[in-house]
């Protein structure tokens, strides 16, 4: 039987021009338990239909053990949901939702080097895996993060990233910006990154990617055909 909670939203952040946090409250502390990398999925009032109403969405942050759920939302255009969550929603709102849901976490112990591959919002996942290892001290060897976005005003959660690569054993992070050719760093999309980083294929490595279907598509392509990886050591999550 599906277990549907009640959230009340505490906090608003804009992390960027287009995307905010929101972070939401569940009533009783320790009444929701999830992994790191999983999706809870609204029940919001923006039609008649289930799937209509229905928007899903992973948790930004790590489980700890209270009762604080972070979501990372950007604003689409069209999209209802977004829309409802960016004009409706405010500190105090009541969401109904339900999860947690997903198998895109990582193993219990990690035996090879991570690559996490994202655009936009995919971050989301990623952060929330990111932040339990570094808490739960999990034994892990090189994990690195590729983020693509359009310009450095969308680098979600810049200084956060750049805190961890400073105090987080083995963590490494590169952007790839499209939209900025003053950017000191990767121009274009974040498929140069790991083309060039790893085009020599490994057993010990596994990659993990997360956004919108084109980016995935081509990932996954390039990875299994162009460098020749296996197909168990390629990890998605899809958006939209």
């Amino acid at each position: 039987m599906t277990t549907w909670y009640q959230g009340i939203v505490k906090k608003i952040t804009p992390l960027s021009p287009g995307v905010r946090s929101f972070l939401l409250e569940v009533p009783e502390v320790g009444s929701f338990d999830f992994k790191a990398g999983q999706f809870i999925t609204f029940d919001l009032p923006i039609g008649e239909k289930r799937l209509q109403r229905w928007r899903s969405y992973s948790i930004a942050d790590a489980p700890d053990g209270d009762n604080l759920l972070e979501l990372c939302i950007v604003q689409s255009n069209p999209g209802l949901g977004s829309a409802y969550f960016f004009n409706e929603v405010n500190i105090g709102s009541e969401l109904k939702f339900k999860g947690p849901d997903g198998g895109f976490v990582l193993p219990d112990v990690i035996e090879k080097d991570l690559v996490l591959i994202c655009t936009g919002t995919g971050i989301a996942p990623f952060r929330s895996m990111l932040l339990d290892v570094q808490r739960s001290g999990k034994p892990h060897r090189n994990i690195h993060l590729i983020f693509g976005t359009r310009t450095e005003s969308d680098i979600l959660y810049r200084t956060e990233l750049e805190e961890l690569s400073r105090t987080m054993t083995g963590f490494t992070f590169d952007v790839a910006l499209s939209r900025q050719s003053d950017w000191p760093g990767w121009k274009g999309y974040v498929h140069q990154v790991y083309l060039g980083k790893y085009q020599n294929a490994r057993p010990d490595v596994a990659f993990y990617l997360c956004g919108w279907s084109n980016m995935i598509d081509e990932g996954v392509a390039n990875l299994i055909v162009k460098l020749g990886y296996g197909r168990d050591q390629i990890h998605y999550e899809l958006y939209g």
